[in-house]
């Protein structure tokens, strides 16, 4: 498990409400979406194979692992050595579109559900990296992930690692009810608008391997 650098202090809301707020939330969307579900989970069948689902193992609140669910995006195609093809070479049209609408997350309620993720928190990342965060960056944890955050509205992919985990560790330190729905509301947006999905140069977002002595301690000074 993690080590965490200091103790988080929980407001009224973190502690009493947001909890609850995120259970009736994801029950309510997946009540509502089960239809969609049912869908993208025949069309993810039928274009990419089974199984449906991507499941990995993610670090959470406290570095604790769990496992995330996703509909999968990409094909198990492999070069002649048996050796899985680039996320490029192997994401397909459909994945793409599944990507861009934020509808391959959708699975993710049930990690809500469980109580392994928030609706609003840092994104669960690899277990991997867990060892290369500078100690303010490992503070991401100090709060359950979620299935979007601040990072996701302010560049989503389209930004450096230092600066994902700098708008992660602001939420950490400023958790509101009204900033979780401002997160939601701007969600929205950034998904019907599709910004952010890519990096400059990769379908999905670079491998992280650490930080240089000159920014792993970089803070983002105004939001």
């Amino acid at each position: 498990m993690l080590r965490l650098a200091m103790a988080h202090r929980q407001g009224v809301y973190e502690r009493y409400t947001k909890r609850p707020q995120d259970f009736c939330c994801a029950l309510l969307a997946t009540v509502c979406l089960s239809p969609l579900l049912v869908v993208i989970a025949a069309l993810v069948r039928v274009k990419l194979g089974s199984p449906v689902l991507f499941a990995q193992e993610r670090p959470g609140k406290d570095g604790k692992v769990f496992r995330l669910y996703k509909f999968r995006t990409m094909t198990d195609a492999r070069d002649a050595q048996g050796r899985l093809l680039s996320d490029e070479e192997r994401m397909t049209s459909f994945g793409k579109l599944l990507r861009s609408m934020s509808l391959d997350e959708l699975p993710e309620l049930f990690n809500i559900l469980k109580g392994d993720m928030a609706v609003v928190g840092p994104r669960p990342l690899l277990v991997r990296y867990l060892p290369l965060y500078s100690e303010r960056q490992a503070r991401r944890h100090e709060v359950r992930p979620g299935l979007t955050g601040l990072a996701q509205v302010h560049g989503r992919n389209a930004m450096s690692w230092e600066e994902k985990f700098d708008w992660d560790v602001r939420y950490v330190d400023d958790v509101r009810f009204l900033r979780d729905w401002g997160i939601v509301f701007k969600t929205v947006r950034t998904v019907f608008l599709r910004e952010g999905i890519s990096s400059g140069t990769s379908e999905t977002m670079e491998e992280f391997t650490g930080n240089s002595e000159s920014d792993s301690d970089a803070v983002i000074r105004d939001e």
